[in-house]
């Protein structure tokens, strides 16, 4: 009895390792340069792509940008280690990096 009572305390421990290690946040270590930011503002301008205006939106690191505003795969011109992670809005005539997958912005430039 205590041996499969041992087993089943420590399977529930690795399920509950499991649990945490998956609920935690992944955090981008990519550094966006001005340079990138001008190479995404004109390349916007020759697509001729529309910024998203709503002045009560103040686009931050971490916030979720709503489904309302329009994102772009990043042109060919700005290279990151993974660019198929990340995709651009403008935002208010701002341009704002998110994550792909979850509109979280991930940098913005003031």
């Amino acid at each position: 009895m205590n041996k499969s009572a041992l087993s089943l305390f420590a399977a529930s421990i690795l399920f509950a390792s499991v649990g945490i290690a998956s609920a935690q946040t992944t955090t981008t270590t990519t550094t966006w340069t001005n340079d990138q930011g001008a190479a995404i503002t004109a390349y916007s301008t020759t697509q001729k792509y529309m910024s998203f205006n709503d002045p009560a939106l103040k686009p931050a690191v971490g916030m979720a940008l709503p489904s309302t505003v329009t994102v772009y795969p990043l042109p060919g011109t700005v290279t990151v280690a993974t660019p198929e992670r990340y995709s651009y809005g403008i935002v208010n005539g701002q341009n704002v990096i998110v994550d792909r997958t979850t509109r979280q912005v991930v940098h913005t430039w003031n």
